[in-house]
């Protein structure tokens, strides 16, 4: 199995995955793990991956074309099963949710920050909302 977790906090991310079950299990092959910042694809010098909401509305969310480029970028090298947003208004990861994502060949899964990502994220990209 094979996850990416993209994200602009990676280095928040590593630590707990180099413990533990999850150690383990890189380890010995059963999963491989790759961490992706999010500003490694963004336009300007500055690595800004925030934005107003497309529509309006208050606060900033996470821009689309970063993560439209990262997401086409991998999808280009392998299918993916799904590609899950996590948030907290996502459907309840539970045991069920578990035994049928460990029988996923490749998952791509997107951390979430300031309030949230561009509707046009959760509307075109993303095949599954999960809230952990």
């Amino acid at each position: 199995m094979r996850i990416d977790i993209l994200t602009i906090l990676p280095e928040l991310i590593e630590s707990p995955l180099a413990h533990s079950i999850i150690k383990r299990a890189r380890e010995k092959g059963i999963v491989e793990i790759h961490l992706h910042n999010i500003r490694d694809y963004a336009f300007n010098k500055h690595k800004q991956v925030d934005d107003y909401a497309f529509g309006g509305g208050a606060g900033m969310v996470m821009a689309i074309e970063p993560i439209d480029l990262l997401i086409s970028k991998l999808t280009a090298e392998r299918n993916y099963d799904e590609i899950i947003y996590l948030t907290p208004d996502g459907e309840t990861f539970d045991q069920r949710m578990a035994n049928r994502l460990a029988t996923s060949e490749n998952i791509i899964l997107l951390c979430g920050h300031y309030k949230g990502v561009d509707q046009r994220v959760r509307d075109h990209l993303i095949t599954r909302e999960v809230s952990i």
